[in-house]
């Protein structure tokens, strides 16, 4: 059987829907520096979880 995270569409889809509650929290809850940092966070995710879940698949 294999993995979910074979597909780039589950991949993707978890990193997105993780980033996208990382950046509403920073923007409804956060200010200052600390809301870049986590909007940072938030782009990091996009950019690497899939990099990571395809090498677990």
């Amino acid at each position: 059987m294999p993995s979910p995270f074979q597909s780039p569409v589950v991949r993707y889809g978890l990193s997105i829907s993780n980033a996208l509650i990382i950046a509403g929290i920073a923007y409804f809850f956060l200010d200052g520096t600390i809301r870049w940092v986590a909007l940072g966070i938030a782009v990091l995710e996009v950019i690497v979880t899939p990099q990571i879940l395809k090498r677990a698949g």
